[in-house]
């Protein structure tokens, strides 16, 4: 299968970042842990602080994907743009938040992308990543 993990803004600061939230491991150490676990399956990760560019990428593979796994980071609060795009792809997105929105501050409540997600996992730290590429992989 063909699939792309997707991160969104600050998510780049893995590993530094609010480690007491967010774990003291860089995605792209994870990234790596998770190519070798799904070695029988095609990869690919983006990441970007710009909603027009994860935008521009669901477009990109949002045809010809199998699944993308996808963490919007704050936008997940606050962009309907994000959610016009999932909604207007043929390839199922599967939402994933590292930490454990339900725990964490009343505005990160709302989820405008959930609805038009396959499924979506918060709280489970790195490892989320790895239940949404289950869930794609049965």
């Amino acid at each position: 299968m063909k699939i792309l993990i997707l991160n969104g803004p600050n998510l780049n600061l893995l590993g530094t970042r609010e480690p007491e939230i967010y774990g003291s491991q860089t995605f792209e150490d994870y990234y790596a842990e998770l190519k070798d676990r799904f070695k029988d399956h095609d990869l690919a990760y983006f990441q970007s602080n710009h909603e027009g560019a994860l935008i521009d990428k669901l477009h990109e593979v949002g045809f010809e994907y199998d699944g993308v796994v996808f963490n919007p980071g704050g936008y997940t609060h606050t962009s309907i743009a994000l959610r016009d795009a999932i909604s207007g792809i043929n390839t199922p997105v599967f939402e994933v938040h590292i930490s454990n929105l339900a725990e964490r501050e009343d505005f990160r409540q709302k989820s405008y992308v959930s609805e038009v997600c396959a499924g979506s996992i918060s709280g489970m730290g790195l490892e989320g990543y790895a239940i949404g590429l289950e869930h794609f992989l049965g």
